[in-house]
């Protein structure tokens, strides 16, 4: 699946959060500054890590920001500002192609791009 997109053109945000309504609340704020096209939120993550010298097995939540690579610096200063961590992961992943109906609509939901859904400057 090849889609009609440049390479590198989209890119995922991987982030963990503490809680269901931490990651909600920053997916929407996202969204709603036409940040990401779409943020997917995943319960159920167990991390462990070293903190203070101490082995630590945290129960997470998952949240995968999809946004144009354009938007990456931007979209991660804003994340800094949302995420209740003091030293959020934030990891930035190429997305390589996609589905043409898929990216053509996700083009239209963030900032610098115009598309059939979209109400964007």
């Amino acid at each position: 699946m090849s889609g009609d997109t440049q390479e590198g053109e989209f890119v995922f945000i991987y982030t963990t959060l503490p809680s269901m309504a931490a990651a909600e609340a920053m997916g929407q704020a996202l969204v709603a500054e036409k940040l990401a096209a779409c943020v997917n939120i995943y319960p159920g993550l167990r991390s462990v890590y070293e903190w203070d010298g101490e082995v630590t097995v945290e129960a997470e939540v998952a949240g995968f920001i999809k946004t144009r690579a354009a938007l990456v610096d931007e979209a991660m200063a804003r994340l800094s500002e949302l995420h209740p961590y003091g030293v959020p992961a934030m990891l930035v992943l190429p997305i390589l192609a996609g589905n043409t109906d898929y990216l053509t609509w996700a083009r239209g939901q963030v900032k610098g791009i115009t598309g059939p859904n979209s109400n964007s400057s």
